[in-house]
């Protein structure tokens, strides 16, 4: 059966209605707004680091404090994920993602007339981190929904939007702070990001409806044959009177049924059969967030891994420039380094993408194999220390850090994890478990910075973290594993409890329960 969608006119702010998934459609419309939403909202994060010295020297203060707003920015960001979830199922991802693009942009330009670090934490930390949680989270769920075949290759690719705005943004906000300042800049930023509101309104919602199977009538007996069983039922039942006992070849006359359920058993089929055919039956309600996804182990241990996953997301994009001016690399040429990560980025969401796209393939295993290399690429960056041994490291952290970040939120569609149908409550739940390390990330590589003097430092933190994801990436499978085996163990149990065969004759029961009284009688 071919894909179809609903015949008559709908205005753009109706769902888009299908018997399957489209892999297409509108989808791409709302991939290309995923584009959009990436860069103005990732890729500004990424991008914040060519701030940081400007922001040291405005307001006198350390790296780690001002590696808090960074920190609280990620923290409500996915600390607010479940409400994310809530709002989207209550009020549709469209008018969620357009508040968000409001608050993002709110906190921003109210940013640059910031007088202390403390009105930044306030500002991008507070306002724009619910605003990035609320443009985000539901643009890729439903994305999601709008591809099954092709959702891999496509969300990786609809993703390098952050990439592209790194590569784009650190080289001319640098530009544009030299014209400028740091402060316009960033209120620049700030009215760049309401473009998200736009992308937010081409966010169409979508309704799978299956199409109902027409199951054929079963052929109805001749009349002949109708009217001779119809004559022996009558027969048989006069001879039964006569006898003292009642017997009947009708289904309905089942041992154990009251008079009352007989009478009323044929209409309520009559009228559980117009309802079938007359009617649709009331769509269940849609939760607003489904916590049950917390009694799978499989999302358990995946879980844990985006938690420790995360304190090596961020870091080494804050840090790569502050890194590379202390080995002496002029502001131009470590822009530059940012700039090659981030196409290097690209190219591995991409990678990634057209790779999971291949049929059949495990992966959850192809993941690990990218988390176990990016952890690699974590622990070469304190050996490099001379400008192209860096820019080796960034190309091929930014190469590994694309598999994995384009990746790590669309896996949980996939049935090794949750699947498509708990995928919104899961990547809500996800992101959640995901805000501790959001939160203590950036400062616990700023604290050891401050304290090493050593800005490599940071990066072994991160790599830490990384490896420790990474096993708990690895144990995703065989948890998934255990719990089928479980469910199918179960379900065998219980096909093992058969209800006792009712007798396929209950003239002969009757009869013989009719001989016995009459016996009974005689003695």
């Amino acid at each position: 059966s071919k894909m179809t969608v609903k015949a008559e006119k709908m205005p753009c702010t109706a769902p888009n209605v299908y018997t399957k998934v489209p892999d297409g459609g509108w989808g791409w419309t709302v991939a290309f707004a995923f584009f959009f939403v990436e860069a103005l909202t990732y890729g500004i994060i990424k991008s914040f680091g060519v701030f940081f010295n400007d922001l040291m020297e405005s307001f006198d203060e350390t790296n780690s404090r001002i590696s808090w707003i960074i920190s609280i920015c990620v923290f409500v960001q996915t600390f607010t994920a479940p409400l994310s979830t809530v709002l989207s199922n209550r009020f549709g991802h469209r008018f969620v993602v357009m508040a968000g693009g409001v608050l993002i942009s709110t906190g921003m330009v109210t940013a640059s007339f910031a007088r202390t670090v403390v009105d930044m934490y306030v500002t991008i930390g507070i306002i724009s981190g619910l605003g990035y949680c609320l443009s985000f989270l539901p643009t890729v769920t439903i994305l999601s929904q709008y591809f099954d075949k092709r959702r891999s290759l496509v969300t990786a690719v609809a993703s390098t939007g952050e990439c592209f705005a790194v590569f784009s943004f650190a080289p001319a906000i640098t530009a544009l702070k030299e014209q400028i300042g740091w402060r316009y800049s960033l209120l620049s930023v700030g009215v760049l990001q309401l473009s998200i509101v736009i992308c937010g309104s081409l966010l169409r919602p979508i309704i799978i409806k299956k199409q109902e199977e027409v199951k054929p009538q079963p052929p109805e007996e001749p009349t002949e044959i109708k009217y001779m069983l119809e004559n022996e039922q009558t027969r048989t039942s006069i001879e039964s009177i006569d006898s003292g006992v009642e017997i009947t070849t009708s289904p309905s006359n089942v041992p154990g049924k009251t008079k009352a359920e007989q009478k009323s058993e044929e209409p309520k089929e009559h009228v559980q059969i117009l309802a079938e055919n007359n009617s649709t039956p009331p769509e269940p309600k849609t939760k607003l967030l489904d916590f049950s996804v917390m009694k799978d182990y499989s999302f358990i241990c995946y879980a844990f891994f985006g938690l420790f996953a995360t304190l090596g997301f961020f870091a080494p994009s804050l840090y790569i420039i502050p890194l590379s001016l202390s080995l002496g690399i002029g502001k131009d040429r470590s822009a530059y380094i940012l700039s090659a990560m981030a196409i290097a980025e690209v190219f591995g969401r991409v990678s990634a993408g057209w790779v999971l796209n291949k049929k059949p393939i495990r992966k959850i295993y192809i993941e690990l194999i990218c988390v176990v290399l990016l952890s690699v690429a974590l622990f070469a960056f304190p050996f490099a220390s001379e400008f192209w041994g860096l820019m080796t490291c960034s190309i091929f952290f930014g190469f590994m850090l694309g598999t994995v970040a384009g990746t790590h939120i669309p896996l949980l569609a996939e049935d090794d994890v949750v699947g498509i149908a708990k995928m919104s409550s899961a990547a809500g739940v996800y992101v959640f478990i995901q805000s501790v390390a959001g939160l203590a990330g950036p400062p616990l590589a700023g604290v050891l910075v401050d304290t090493t003097q050593n800005y490599s430092s940071a990066f072994y933190s991160c790599a830490a973290g990384m490896v420790l994801g990474a096993v708990f990436l690895s144990l995703v499978r065989p948890c998934k594993a255990g719990l089928c085996r479980r469910q199918q163990q179960h379900t065998e149990e219980s096909a093992a409890v058969v209800a006792p065969d009712l007798p396929d004759d209950f003239i002969e029961m009757d009869i013989t329960k009719a001989e016995n009284s009459g016996k009974g009688c005689d003695s």
